[in-house]
């Protein structure tokens, strides 16, 4: 039987950069009685607090078993004492974060499909990983669901994200820099993503990969849950939070 439970975020969870569904949170809180529970994503720690944590449906009592890493496994927090604490964070110097960005912004002009219309900042520093958001950080609080369509439509096989990256690694070769959400490229330290952060939380529970169950959208090669599956951890994909609900409900009544 497994003892962690690991999911995605964004289109996983919940649509991207969206709030988690009532539904979702309800399995979670359910889950949570268990297994240990352990949310990865590109995100930032804030979208954490405000997407997921505020969820009504999430009992606080049982967060000593939720294991929350932002920022692609960049970072790692626990629940003890009745707050959030920091176990690890990879985070950049300031010197890194200015290579970085300025790379970022010459790869994404180079590759020529830098749109006229944006909605926020383009590239966020998140102190552990920068990422480039192609269609601004704010498109889904300003447009809604139709700028989650828009992101949605934007690059829906991975090419042009690719492509970005290609053009900014060779500027940057001491950095990875992957894929990341549906509009983003994520740079992190070297050897760091998804696999990186199951292997600390392995560490701190103790536990082996087969004791691992991750559950994400882009489990393909160069999809950025990929990294979890390639290291040998049972992995499945699933294209929306719909599924995952239904993944969630048939785990917990195998364990009835």
């Amino acid at each position: 039987m497994k003892k962690l439970i690991a999911f995605d975020l964004d289109g996983t969870l919940a649509p991207s950069k969206s709030l988690l569904p009532n539904q979702i949170g309800l399995l979670l809180n359910q889950l949570l009685d268990h297994f240990q529970v352990c949310i990865i994503s590109g995100g930032k720690y804030d979208i954490f607090v405000e997407n997921v944590l505020t969820n009504k449906e999430l009992d606080k009592n049982k967060f000593k078993n939720l294991h929350l890493m932002p920022t692609c496994g960049t970072r790692y927090y626990v629940y003890e004492n009745n707050k959030w604490i920091k176990v690890y964070s990879e985070d950049f110097s300031k010197s890194e974060k200015k290579q970085i960005i300025e790379a970022l912004q010459k790869g994404f002009e180079e590759s020529g499909y830098k749109e006229i219309e944006t909605y926020g900042e383009l590239i966020e520093d998140r102190e552990s990983q920068i990422t480039l958001s192609t269609l601004g950080q704010d498109i889904i609080r300003l447009l809604g669901k139709k700028g989650l369509q828009i992101k949605e439509d934007w690059d829906p096989n991975d090419h042009k994200k690719r492509i970005i990256c290609d053009l900014v690694q060779p500027l940057i070769p001491e950095f990875e820099v992957k894929v990341g959400g549906l509009t983003s490229i994520d740079v992190t330290k070297p050897g760091i993503d998804k696999a990186y952060g199951m292997k600390k939380i392995m560490e701190h529970l103790n536990i082996k990969k087969e004791d691992i169950l991750f559950i994400g959208d882009h489990l393909q090669e160069g999809g950025n849950d990929y990294p979890v599956k390639a290291f040998g951890i049972d992995s499945l994909e699933i294209s929306s939070w719909q599924e995952t609900a239904v993944a969630i409900q048939t785990i917990l009544y195998i364990i009835k």
